[in-house]
């Protein structure tokens, strides 16, 4: 029989700092580096490790005896079991001073690369009720609480309508307030689950692969439009149209009221048919006078008014004349490309998804844009030579790529190109910085600057601003 690890405890350990995926970390007495879950830099805490590696641990804070001052009372009722806003207990001035210093130590560190004065973190405004998008699974065996489990009472309630258990597939936490969309996402999820309940309509189990409703996502725009699509498995007709006239008379507010029947093993809609049940299959987006159409399967960036200061620093970064020919990489539904589009000579956006360059043009005809060309393929394999001698060669490019950076083909072919100016939007500083270090021979960073788009959580984006160097 395999000898079970024993695990180790570590008393009265201050917490020193916070490090990536919303860790913070500790030292332990031999040297090594512990990373724990459920800290705050400044705590003193007993910890119990839960795994051991050659350099590091990781674990969890079983007592504290002395709470850090970076400390404050987390909003949401759910926070320390829902893994989604992992740092509602420190002040958001101290989360950001952690963003900022964790972009800054993966440009040095992984990088290896010479920064000019960082300018500071650029915050939100709004610290709850942010996002324009919200997904929640439905369960017929809800996650229990060590109370309940250990309790001797049966539980009868176990439907549930929330968020995923962090690390597992099957286990659904159900929300009763989410503090992430404003009204009425809250109002609109309660009245869903207790109308199911009362009308007898299953909610979906993934182990057994049954049951009637699987996923509920929602949509608010900055319009003050709402979209909700409703996620089926197994379709009852008659149940699905009484729950969805009852969405329709009770919140009229709803513009766009959806639902996609998925039979399938994974809950993915890019590849399903989305059925309008009433209202548009579509809302929108505006920002500074441009109108930006959204439907079901769009990415759009999930926190609008931040959005809109993001792309705001993207542009003062590229300083375009009017005279330039620009290449916006990775430009998803050509939010950026129209943004910038008034200030150049032309825009070219690259995507590999299909759908989103459809969307692109049909945003640029809505917008009356007509210097952006939009085109669809994988960006290693589009982004080529013989791309570039059809189109010309761009005086500026700005790339957008998604967590896992640029391929190095891109890479390749951008320092191939040698435009005079690229602009590096990131939401992971971490692979922004391995990328950049292909290219800091060519190039010198003349301005980086890091946005909070998701107050209570660790994540955060990084726009760098390269100039090509002197011959």
């Amino acid at each position: 029989m395999r000898k079970k690890r024993e695990r180790k405890v570590f008393e009265e350990i201050e917490v020193l700092d916070a490090g990536a995926k919303g860790k913070t970390i500790a030292k332990a007495p031999d040297g090594r580096v512990i990373f724990l879950s459920n800290a705050v830099p400044g705590d003193v805490v007993d910890i119990k490790t839960t795994k051991k590696r050659k350099a590091f641990y990781e674990g969890v804070a079983t007592h504290f005896h002395q709470l850090s001052d970076k400390r404050v009372a987390a909003e949401c009722q759910h926070f320390g079991v829902c893994g989604g806003c992992k740092w509602q207990h420190m002040g958001y001035e101290h989360q950001l001073h952690y963003k900022e210093k964790e972009v800054t130590n993966n440009l040095q560190r992984i990088g290896h690369l010479e920064l000019p004065e960082v300018s500071p973190i650029l915050g939100c405004k709004n610290h709850y009720f942010y996002r324009n998008k919200m997904e929640f699974s439905f369960s017929d065996s809800r996650w229990l609480t060590e109370e309940e489990i250990n309790s001797d009472k049966q539980i009868t309630d176990k439907l549930a309508l929330g968020f995923h258990i962090p690390g597992m597939w099957d286990k659904i936490l159900d929300i009763e307030m989410c503090h992430l969309q404003k009204a009425p996402s809250n109002a609109i999820r309660l009245e869903i689950k207790s109308f199911a309940i009362e009308k007898g309509i299953t909610f979906f189990n993934p182990r057994k692969q049954q049951g009637t409703l699987r996923t509920l996502m929602i949509r608010t725009s900055s319009t003050n439009e709402v979209m909700v699509l409703l996620q089926i498995f197994e379709d009852n007709e008659i149940q699905r149209n009484l729950l969805l006239d009852h969405l329709q008379h009770k919140f009229p507010e709803i513009t766009s009221l959806l639902y996609v029947i998925n039979t399938k093993q994974n809950d993915t809609i890019y590849d399903q048919k989305i059925c309008c049940y009433s209202g548009n299959d579509h809302i929108y987006e505006e920002m500074e006078g441009l109108r930006f159409k959204i439907t079901a399967k769009s990415f759009y960036q999930t926190n609008s008014e931040q959005a809109y200061e993001l792309y705001k620093i993207v542009r003062k970064f590229a300083a375009l004349t009017g005279k330039e020919l620009v290449y916006d990489l990775y430009t998803g539904t050509g939010t950026i490309a129209q943004f910038v589009s008034k200030n150049a000579k032309k825009v070219i956006g690259i995507e590999a998804v299909v759908d989103a360059v459809t969307a692109a043009r049909e945003n640029a005809v809505l917008n009356a844009i007509n210097n952006t060309e939009y085109y669809a393929g994988d960006m290693k394999n589009i982004f080529s030579s013989e791309f570039i001698n059809k189109n010309g060669t761009p005086d500026i490019i700005i790339t957008d790529p998604p967590r896992d950076g640029m391929h190095k083909d891109v890479v390749n072919q951008i320092l191939k190109i040698a435009p005079a100016k690229v602009v590096y939007v990131s939401c992971n500083s971490a692979t922004q910085a391995r990328d950049l270090e292909l290219m800091k021979n060519k190039y010198r960073i003349e301005k980086t600057q890091a946005v909070d788009m998701f107050p209570q959580t660790h994540h955060v984006e990084n726009v760098v601003l390269l100039k090509l160097r002197s011959q």
